[in-house]
């Protein structure tokens, strides 16, 4: 691996070398000239070629609600989140934050709670505060996101400001994105100086605190008709015909 140090540097291909940025470092290295795969390693190109596609999809489908700086790895952290999880296991989405220099539990003493219904709820505390913050910005975004279709089917958000200079007496948000698809919940906080939003990545933060899948429709429970019961007649009760005027004793012959 070399290392860029002319004033004028390239990312991308030329020629047999590629140049590439990692971390703040520009690098050259070259293409080999034959590359071996197996099966395995098919395999293993495939998948992660998916996850990276479903990894765009996402961020993509929730950039437009969040109004932080992500950090310059979150591509490659997401990519592999899902790598690491699996096919389909979107549950491990959860915990993801778009800023890896803070999470939400830097400001929160005691964490909020969100619940399926569609509601957060902040119990009153003694929040977190940072440097000279006087204010904090709370947003709930929601995205449902059908990953079949790749397509998003809905999108909600609720917002809260919070002065820091008055005792915080507890809170709720909502939201409400009904449909079909996978629900991505995100906790969103910025923090406000006295001349405005601190820019400060470590005062920052957007979290994925739930992922809830599509919820299986319950079929009406149908009642069941009573079996029909057989008609049982009772017995007929026997008859003693008596005999009449005309008739004779039977006299057997010998």
């Amino acid at each position: 691996m070399g290392i860029q140090t002319s004033v004028i540097t390239f990312t991308g291909r030329v020629g047999n070398l590629i140049a590439y940025k990692r971390g703040d470092k520009h690098c050259l290295r070259s293409m080999p000239e034959t590359v071996r795969q197996t099966a395995n390693t098919r395999r293993a190109a495939k998948w992660f070629g998916a996850a990276s596609r479903k990894g765009a999809f996402i961020r993509n489908a929730v950039a437009p609600d969040i109004d932080i700086f992500c950090d310059s790895q979150v591509v490659n952290r997401l990519n592999r989140t899902i790598v690491t999880a699996g096919r389909n296991n979107h549950a491990a989405l959860q915990g993801f934050r778009f800023n890896g220099h803070a999470g939400i539990e830097k400001f929160f003493g005691q964490l909020p709670v969100f619940t399926k219904d569609g509601q957060l709820h902040i119990a009153a505390q003694k929040l977190l505060c940072h440097g000279n913050a006087v204010r904090m910005e709370i947003k709930l975004l929601a995205t449902r996101i059908d990953f079949t279709t790749r397509t998003v089917t809905g999108t909600d958000a609720d917002l809260l400001h919070i002065d820091l200079e008055e005792p915080f007496p507890g809170a709720d948000l909502t939201v409400d994105v009904p449909g079909k698809g996978t629900l991505l919940v995100i906790l969103q906080v910025r923090i406000f100086l006295k001349d405005g939003i601190s820019y400060d990545r470590k005062y920052n933060a957007a979290d994925i605190i739930a992922v809830i899948g599509d919820q299986p429709q319950e079929k009406p429970h149908q009642k069941s008709r009573p079996r029909k019961k057989l008609l049982i007649l009772p017995p007929e009760p026997v008859r003693n015909t008596a005999p009449g005027k005309e008739a004779k004793d039977h006299i057997p012959r010998e």
